[in-house]
């Protein structure tokens, strides 16, 4: 058995710092695992007892008669590395570590966090700011969370790990109040050693998880939480994850528009979307979601048949799936005979949805066929029961009729309890049919449960795609490149970019507009000013007659602007009748985006946009690539919108994984990269990248 699996399902348990008084903190794990059924030996530790609680209590570790498979340490920050330190002689597998004040606190806390570390060597660590772990599955309470104050639990297939202790209480009494199973919950707080990525990678291996639920503040290995994740996919088993800070409480500085449109969070969206992370946009969410998709009922459609006994709560679940892209659509004809001869009498309208059963709605039998009758039928892909308050009058029959449905079809069946009524949601739940207090609940459950069933693994590397990475990159230079050098990176790799010369004064521009067609773009050259336009450092539609007074104003407005002295200039062939859009990098600590959109100068004010997370293991395709160019509004304007010509998307895409390609092959030393715009041309005429920023970094600075 592996240290963590010990960790999980330990025979004994040495508690540190142990009280005889249960009512505080050092006092709850001893009672808790007493209290809750564990079978295994408990050995509370403190010199100032000679038993806690019946127990023999021992004066240090070094007294115990064997090395616990656990110690949980109850000391304070400045004395629990001994404790550790103790622990780790004995062989003891793992320590939970429940103290604040390391790293969480600042410089001091980190070096405190440090000596932890050290002090554990090779034994594993949960902690420290941790509240401890919870196996319900298996009786064993390692934790002194006061939500253990609840006699009893539900136990169900809903693994959970949070980096936040108090969200681990909060979670397990939600839970036990609303009679939602529950497998194992795991705070992982300041992750000094364990971490998030370790738990999911355990709960796709635990027969009785299910479906496992996380609490993300945020990510420190983003590759092993990748690895872990996909690994769940692989298992069939959903990830569902509530991230907190959504918002941006300022946006760094960027050379390009693409740090401004990418942002930390999207990072995270677009993470979570690639390895078949389901997000809860809302806390309850992450309740709420699980507990669906724990039924392992399969959502294969977007048919959605409403049976309700309150015509106004009908009404908010059809208008709430609505919302998201659901049909609500009436029974086909042969379904409707069949609600019709349900009927006892001539108070209820079945053949139109929402289906209304009224007062019919206290005859279990009625609504019992009534939901057999649909999840038969062809026309629905699930089932959502509105219990009213007439349900009031006889919860256990509802629930009762509801429950016995379910056997002979697949098809989710869930619930939307209308009145406050706890006991009914409970108990609905603990019949196995997801019960929920909102109709945006019930949406979202079937949302995600569509999700979980479209995500498809992302393609493996080919051997082909490693040929094409082999550009020599040698020779590139360090530092922000200026537009010329930047995008002749592009160039290397296979990216179309529009034909330009690089001057110095009024005679070289005139030569090269002359070269370059009837009109050409005049724009400063510069290493250290990127957004050109701010400053007058950008021309267009000029001719080989008017460049060169243009030139000299261009240099006199620059330097107005910026007291930098304009000495090079680009001269560009100008290009008309395509689309623009932006295409570049962001990085970040969860890594690499590919970022798509509308371009020009309105980029970060439409802010339409797309993000790929980039990977080595699972390089961009032309099937990803394509994908993010439909996901944009802007798609019609490419695909022939109101009788434009259509774009030529082939060369839009082929551009798209050429840029990717490059990312993956400057790996850490390309910082931040941008087309914008990227000119998309009629059929047949492919794509130029019409201006360009990159910053690289050094090969000692990457290192």
């Amino acid at each position: 058995m592996n240290p963590i699996s010990k960790l999980m399902r330990p025979a004994s348990v040495a508690v540190i710092g142990a009280s005889a008084d249960a009512a505080k903190t050092s006092g709850r794990p001893v009672a808790y695992l007493r209290k809750h059924g564990f079978d295994g030996d408990i050995y509370p530790v403190n010199p100032r007892y000679e038993s806690i609680d019946g127990l023999p209590c021992y004066p240090d570790v070094a007294s115990l008669p064997q090395a616990p498979d656990v110690g949980i340490v109850l000391l304070g920050a400045e004395r629990a590395h001994l404790a550790v330190r103790d622990l780790a002689s004995r062989g003891t597998s793992a320590a939970i570590v429940l103290a604040s004040g390391y790293a969480e606190t600042g410089e001091e806390g980190a070096q405190r966090q440090t000596q932890l570390i050290e002090a554990a060597g090779s034994m594993r660590l949960l902690g420290p700011n941790t509240i401890g772990l919870v196996n319900l599955t298996d009786r064993i309470t390692l934790s002194a969370s006061g939500a253990l104050e609840t006699d009893a639990f539900t136990v169900g297939g809903i693994g959970v790990v949070s980096q936040s202790g108090g969200i681990l209480g909060s979670l397990l009494s939600r839970a036990a109040a609303r009679g939602i199973g529950l497998s194992k919950l795991v705070s992982t707080s300041n992750e000094a050693d364990l971490d998030m990525a370790d738990f999911v990678d355990y709960l796709v291996d635990d027969d009785s998880t299910s479906v496992i639920a996380l609490y993300m503040e945020g990510l420190r290995h983003p590759d092993r939480f990748r690895r872990a994740a996909l690994r769940a996919a692989t298992a069939g088993k959903p990830v569902v994850v509530f991230k907190i800070g959504r918002s941006e409480s300022g946006a760094r500085s960027a050379v390009s528009h693409t740090g401004a449109l990418a942002g930390s969070d999207r990072m995270y969206d677009a993470l979570f979307s690639q390895i078949g992370v389901i997000r809860a946009q809302t806390f309850s969410d992450l309740l709420d979601i699980p507990h669906a998709l724990a039924t392992r009922r399969k959502l294969s459609g977007r048919r959605i048949a409403i049976l309700t006994s309150t015509g106004g709560a009908g009404t908010l679940v059809t208008d709430s799936l609505g919302m998201a892209n659901f049909e609500t659509p009436p029974p086909d004809e042969a379904t409707a005979a069949k609600l019709r001869a349900l009927q006892t009498g001539d108070h209820a309208v079945l053949d139109r949805n929402p289906i209304d059963v009224t007062l019919a709605g206290l005859q279990p039998a009625l609504l019992r066929g009534a939901i057999g009758t649909l999840l038969d039928s062809p026309t629905y892909d699930a089932v959502a029961v509105i219990v009213g308050s007439s349900g009031l009058a006889m919860p256990d029959l509802m629930a009762g009729a509801i429950r016995d449905s379910l056997p002979g079809s697949d098809k989710p069946v869930m619930a939307f309890v209308s009145p406050h009524a706890p006991e009914i949601t409970r108990l609905l739940n603990e019949h196995g049919v997801p019960a929920f207090p909102s109709p945006e609940s019930v949406t979202s459950a079937l949302a995600a449960m569509w999700q979980h069933g479209k995500f498809r693994q992302p393609a493996v590397t080919t051997g082909e795609q490693h040929a094409e990475a082999e550009v020599d990159v040698s020779d590139l230079p360090s530092g922000s490149l200026n537009e010329a050098q930047a995008k002749e990176l592009f160039a290397r790799f296979g990216v179309n970019v529009v034909r330009e010369r690089v001057v110095t004064d009024p005679n070289e521009a005139g030569s090269a507009a002359r070269e370059l067609g009837e009109k050409v773009v005049l724009k400063l050259l510069s290493n250290t000013i990127t957004h050109k336009s701010d400053v007058g450092g950008v021309a267009v539609g000029l001719t080989a007659d008017t460049i060169g007074a243009r030139l000299n104003r261009m240099r006199d407005d620059v330097e107005t602007a910026t007291g930098v002295c304009a000495n090079a200039f680009l001269v560009q062939e100008m290009v008309s009748g395509g689309t623009e859009l932006i295409l570049g990098l962001h990085r970040d600590p969860l890594g690499t985006a590919l970022l798509l959109g509308m371009g020009g100068l309105t980029a970060e004010l439409f802010k339409d946009t797309t993000m790929r997370l980039l990977s080595a293991d699972a390089p961009l395709s032309r099937d990803d690539a394509m994908e993010m160019i439909h996901e944009l509004k802007t798609w019609p304007l490419l695909n022939g919108y109101r009788g434009r010509p259509r774009a030529d998307v082939d060369a839009l895409v082929s551009a798209i994984v050429a840029f990717a390609r490059m990312a993956v092959r400057l790996g850490e030393r390309i910082v931040e990269a941008e087309i914008n715009p990227l000119f998309v041309l009629p059929a047949g005429q492919g794509v130029r990248a019409a201006d360009g920023v990159a910053v690289l970094a050094s090969d000692a600075a990457v290192e």
